[in-house]
């Protein structure tokens, strides 16, 4: 796999995860605190908040792994950027 691919995967990893953890408060804070709900939409927005924010740990670790691997990676040879300057 190309360093920039693996370096774009780990970016995007990351920042999926941050979203996670956020729209994981932000279930929690929104649907949870509604004054007239039951008790029973209250238990699933506390789940459902639950359950997003699960999603956080594996994308910041698929992050951590595509930024190691991109370390080791080998450019694919149709992929290599080429100098497009004169040759002296």
């Amino acid at each position: 796999m190309n360093p920039s691919i693996c370096r774009t995967l780990s970016t995007i990893c990351f920042q999926a995860g941050m979203l996670s953890i956020l729209l994981s408060i932000w279930i929690w804070w929104f649907l949870n605190g509604a004054g007239s709900s039951s008790p029973e939409e209250q238990a699933h927005a506390e789940r459902f908040g639950i359950f997003v924010g699960l999603w956080a740990p594996t994308l910041l670790i698929l992050s951590n792994r595509f930024d190691r691997y991109a370390d080791k990676a080998k450019p694919l040879p149709g992929l290599e950027l080429e100098d497009k300057g004169e040759e002296s």
